[in-house]
Formats: structure tokens, C-alpha cells, sequence
């Protein structure tokens, strides 16, 4: 019977490397952002990588839903899959998430927005996607029965990578496995075509590095999209997993 594991994060944060972290588990399959497709062609979104992904990766949302509850690649234990909040959008069916157990990994929106604005040089409250996640953590709980799915932090884990894995896993249903905590450096056949625009750091990882400041400065432009999502982070925020 497959285990199926979806983490649901918004952009900057550290989901590429809690994939990294599951596949190392060496009976994990992954999926790297299954609705990034279907996103991209549905709004007509402009981001790097936008043709590499739209000619690779699937776009109808039905047929990704059916992968997303199916038995994982390659007959592994267990399917690890990486979403993007932003990428849920209001009319996709999401009753395929009963079939699965739940992740939400958070961060301080002034830092997210800061990231990601110095990549793309622009941010939206909607481009956040904190305000899709608490949403999608109260629709996901009315649909699986469950209202204290973890939600994680991506600073906790950088703090105590052992102690939240564990505290994770506990809460997941799932064995700890000390292979969660290292892996190969590079990059991964299970990358999104994306990748190269993105992955810098998390190809040159081999685990999860000590937590540092963020070395992007928020302009103050910004401040009323960070406050737009700031209600959203503190509600899952208050719920957060300790470590173990």
C-alpha cells in the first residue's frame, strides 16, 4: 500500500530540500511541483523556465490528480510530492487529497517576499501563496477528517533538522530514518525542468544547513503584501510542530 506524502509550501523556502530529504529515505518516490504546468498555462504566468516546463510537464489537472492519489513511480513505499500553494487554484477539484497525508511547511512572509522578490524582481500577495496555504490546511483538513495535519517551519528545521524530522515523521505515521538528514550533492533526474533557475543551493547541499539571515532587504513597497499574508502565517504559525 502506498504512503502518500504532500508537502504543501509556498516559494522560497526550504521544500526542495525536505524533497531531498524524503528521497534520501531510499524508498521514496518524488514529484517535484506536479501542478506547475497546469499553473503556468492556465494564468499565462511569466516565470524562468516557463516553455521547458510547459513542454514537459503535465497540464491537465484531472490526469495530474489521478497520479497524485495512484501507487508512486517505480512500485516505492512511499510518494513524496512537493506543491506549491500558488499553483492551487479556486477551481481545482481537491478531493484527491483524502487519499493522502499532509505537510505545511511555513515561513515569515517578509523574508519570502524579500527572496523572491530579488529573483523576479517583483511580488504579489497571491505570488506568497500564504493566504492559498492556510486556506488550503482548512480545506484539506474538512476533506481527509483531520484537523492537526504538521505544519513545519522551515527555521525550525534548519535548527533542528533531527528533532523536527522525527517529530515529522511521528506525526506522518511513517519511520524516522537517519538517511533523511544527508544526501548527495547535484542535480536530481526528479528536478523540475525549472531547476536551473532555482535549485542553486539545494544542488550544492548535502543536508540542512545551519539557519542564517536572510541577506535580501524588503523594500518598503513590499510591506503591504508582506502585511496581506502576515494574518494567514501566524493562524498556522500558532500550530506549528515542536521538535522532538
Amino acid at each position: 500500500m502506498t504512503v502518500r506524502i504532500c508537502l504543501w509550501s509556498g516559494p522560497r523556502n526550504i521544500s526542495t530540500a525536505t524533497m531531498r530529504s524524503f528521497e534520501a529515505r531510499g524508498d521514496c518516490a518524488v514529484w517535484d511541483e506536479p501542478f506547475y504546468g497546469y499553473y503556468l498555462k492556465t494564468t499565462g504566468i511569466d516565470h524562468p523556465g516557463r516553455d521547458e516546463t510547459l513542454a514537459q510537464w503535465p497540464t491537465d489537472p484531472d490526469a495530474i490528480a489521478r497520479r497524485c492519489a495512484g501507487p508512486a513511480p517505480k512500485g516505492e513505499a512511499e510518494f513524496f510530492q512537493k506543491h506549491m500553494c500558488q499553483h492551487m487554484l479556486p477551481q481545482l477539484d481537491l478531493s484527491w487529497t483524502a487519499a493522502c497525508r499532509h505537510i505545511f511547511l511555513i515561513r515569515d512572509p517578509a523574508e519570502v517576499a524579500a527572496s523572491f522578490n530579488a529573483a523576479m524582481g517583483r511580488v504579489s500577495a497571491g505570488d506568497l501563496g500564504a493566504e492559498r496555504q492556510h486556506w488550503l490546511f482548512e480545506e484539506i483538513s474538512a476533506i481527509t477528517g483531520r484537523i492537526n495535519w504538521p505544519i513545519i517551519e522551515g527555521a525550525d528545521v534548519l535548527a533542528d533538522p533531527e528533532g523536527m524530522m522525527r517529530a515529522l515523521c511521528a506525526e506522518l505515521g511513517v519511520a524516522y530514518k537517519p538517511a533523511m538528514l544527508s544526501w548527495p550533492a547535484g542535480r536530481r533526474e526528479t528536478d523540475g525542468p525549472w531547476a536551473p533557475h532555482w535549485y542553486a543551493r539545494v544542488e550544492a547541499s548535502t543536508g540542512f544547513a545551519p539557519p542564517q539571515p536572510s541577506p535580501h532587504d524588503l523594500p518598503e513597497t513590499l510591506i503591504p503584501v508582506v502585511e496581506a499574508c502576515r494574518p494567514a502565517y501566524l493562524a498556522l504559525r500558532a500550530r506549528k510542530l515542536a521538535p522532538l
